[in-house]
């Protein structure tokens, strides 16, 4: 046994030395076999006459990359002006041709691009797929790499190759314009070559950008850029009121200097001169050595100069001139500036006037007509400074309740000044307030300022309410001395000129809160406490009566109080006239009004009503009887009077 397996063993060693042997001899293409054979399988074989069994490499498709020019020779020199064939050939394993198998063509895109875009192509019965390739741009520069894929059956298989990318130097010929003059707001052709050496460039489109100072300045039109046709480009300049020379420019990308030319375009002629406005916006301005307090002795007066289209002209002359003797034009003649606009000033003289200025564009008559011309509106010079006959003061209510109650807000005093023309005083005009009674203004000012001429003030009801001659002293009282009359307050307003006062006055009732004098259908004395007996009339007649309704001091009851019939009894009423007291001014003795009390006569100075009151039997009278009723009074405040009436009827 022990024999056995030691012979064994050495017949195992010897086979797989000769084992390692073969594998040996077969990597080293021993045997005597052809060393540069392939086995197109994957299995084992044999190759040349060697006794050895080994493994050989797989054969793989392939793809070759190559490039061709357009005469079809081989080059791989690409430029703008140079486009290139890309042809792949695409073997199987047996390196036989394979028709109808798509190609896929990959580069750097900032070198070159494809034609297809897509990059793909099928192969024809030669295995061969071509596609053009052509410079990225006018300007690309460098070396690249062409990658093409291609699928076998299951197997992908690729190839590269390399490229030069050569920048094309191009210039632009003779940029023209037709024709080369051209009208105010006309047109022209511009045109220009691309060239590539003494020859137009048609390979492929170039985009050419067109500029002047005239289509930057929005006085002219042209497209920005426009692409070559066959080599040439042209585009359409179109004049918006240039109205001067304009060099156009052209360039491109990959055009190393650019071109240019000068087009000559004639200035549009002037169509008119227009008034724009005056500063002051009123157009009025003060007498000289009137100015201050928002008044001002110059006018700022601006015009327009426009072509036939209404377009601004810059550069024009204008010249000023005005017919009045009485105002200065600062400046005679200006020019206009880039919108067309030209100013001239005026400085008022030292009498009140009107004036306008006329503009007018020197050398513009034609055929010995005048030349155009515009004229201002109408100017004011005024005074500015208020006079006395339009100095106008009033009141929102004459008769306030007011003797015995204080009230904040009792009315509104408003003035109005103008000057000696008839137009409001500037804004900001300050206009003093003074009264004898209460009190008026407020606690910032004791009057206000006007806007646009007016004013107004509160007047409110408070101590004093007793009236002392010329106390305050004001510019009213220094003329003529205000109502002493019990309840009657005197308000006084004043300006000035600078150096004259101006002013005027008004007087309103603080009237009191209850009726304690009515005056009975006419009669100077005043009815008396208890019931007013009407007397006794047919049931089928009617009682009318007036009354005249007073307060304390024989002044009119409050505005607004209202008086009606109540508590009637066997009695019907009719509405009272007027239902309410009115606003009732100061009058004088012959019952004339005189809102500013300086001739207040001192006679009861209320309101009379209309009352009508009948029988309810008026046409079915079974007796006599008597109706009792009360005329109740009743303020804005609230008090309550009521007097209490009879009236006694008798059947017919």
């Amino acid at each position: 046994m022990n024999n056995f397996k030691n012979d064994a063993a050495r017949r195992h060693g010897v086979r797989a030395a000769g084992l390692l042997m073969a594998m040996v001899l077969t990597a080293c293409g021993g045997g005597g076999g052809s060393p540069g054979a392939v086995s197109g399988g994957t299995g084992s074989g044999s190759t040349g006459t060697g006794t050895g069994t080994g493994t050989t490499a797989t054969a793989a498709p392939t793809v070759a990359v190559g490039f061709t020019n357009a005469a079809g020779a081989s080059s791989n020199a690409l430029t703008g002006a140079t486009p290139l064939s890309v042809k792949a050939t695409v073997l199987d394993a047996a390196k036989k041709p394979v028709p109808n198998a798509i190609v896929t063509f990959a580069t750097d895109n900032s070198l070159a691009v494809f034609s297809p875009t897509a990059g793909t192509a099928l192969t024809d019965v030669n295995g061969v797929a071509t596609i053009s390739m052509r410079a990225a741009s006018l300007a690309a520069g460098g070396a690249g790499t062409v990658t093409a894929t291609s699928k076998v059956g299951d197997t992908t298989a690729s190839g590269t190759a390399n490229y030069s990318v050569g920048a094309t130097t191009l210039t632009f010929g003779t940029l023209s314009a037709s024709p080369a003059g051209i009208q105010a707001y006309g047109s022209t052709v511009l045109s220009v070559d691309v060239l590539n050496g003494s020859s137009k460039y048609t390979d492929q489109q170039v985009n050419v950008s067109f500029s002047s100072a005239c289509v930057t300045a929005g006085k002219a039109t042209l497209a920005a850029t426009v692409p070559t046709n066959n080599g040439t480009v042209q585009t359409v300049y179109r004049d918006k009121g240039c109205a001067n020379n304009d060099i156009i420019t052209v360039s491109a990308a990959g055009v190393a200097k650019s071109a240019s030319t000068t087009l000559t375009i004639a200035p549009p002629a002037a169509a008119s001169v227009q008034f724009v406005g005056a500063s002051p916006t009123n157009q009025s301005i003060v007498i000289q050595g009137q100015g201050g307090n928002g008044r001002t002795e110059t006018a700022t007066l601006t015009f327009k100069v426009v072509d036939i289209f209404g377009n601004p002209l810059a550069g024009k002359q204008v010249n000023f001139t005005t017919a009045s003797t009485s105002v200065r034009v600062n400046k005679a003649s200006d020019t206009t500036d880039a919108t067309g606009q030209v100013v001239t000033t005026v400085n008022s003289g030292s009498v009140p006037t009107s004036f306008r200025v006329q503009a007018t564009l020197p050398g513009t008559g034609t055929n010995g007509g005048a030349d155009i011309s515009t004229l201002s509106d109408s100017i004011v010079v005024t005074t500015g400074l208020p006079v006395q006959r339009a100095f106008s003061l009033s009141s929102g209510s004459f008769n306030v309740e007011g003797w015995t109650v204080d009230n904040p807000s009792a009315t509104t005093v408003q003035v109005m000044l103008a000057d000696a023309f008839g137009n409001p005083v500037p804004d900001g005009t300050p206009v003093v307030f003074q009264t004898n009674m209460g009190a008026i203004g407020s606690s910032d000012k004791g009057g206000c300022n006007t806007v646009n001429g007016v004013c107004s003030v509160v007047f409110r009801t408070q101590a004093p309410r007793v009236p002392t001659a010329g106390v305050p002293a004001t510019p009213c009282n220094a003329v003529s001395p205000d109502a002493t009359r019990p309840g009657l307050a005197t308000i006084c307003a004043s300006s000035t000129d600078g150096t004259n006062t101006v002013y005027a006055k008004t007087a309103i009732f603080m009237s009191g809160s209850y009726v304690a004098n009515a005056y009975l259908d006419g009669s100077p004395t005043p009815i008396t406490a208890g019931t007013i007996d009407l007397g006794t009339i047919k049931s089928s007649d009617t009682r009318t009566f007036r009354l005249q309704l007073n307060d304390v001091n024989n002044n009119p009851m409050p505005a607004g109080s209202k008086v009606e019939i109540t508590s009637m009894l066997n009695g019907v009423a009719a509405p009272v006239v007027p239902a309410t007291v009115p606003n009732v001014a100061p009058h004088s003795a012959t019952n004339v009004d005189d809102p500013t009390g300086m001739t207040v006569s001192s006679a009861p100075q209320g309101y009379t009503h209309l009352f009508s009151i009948g029988s309810p039997a008026a046409t079915n009278c079974t007796g006599p009887a008597t109706a009792t009723f009360n005329v109740t009074v009743t303020t804005p405040a609230g008090s309550v009077t009521s007097i209490p009436f009879k009236l006694s009827f008798t059947c017919p």
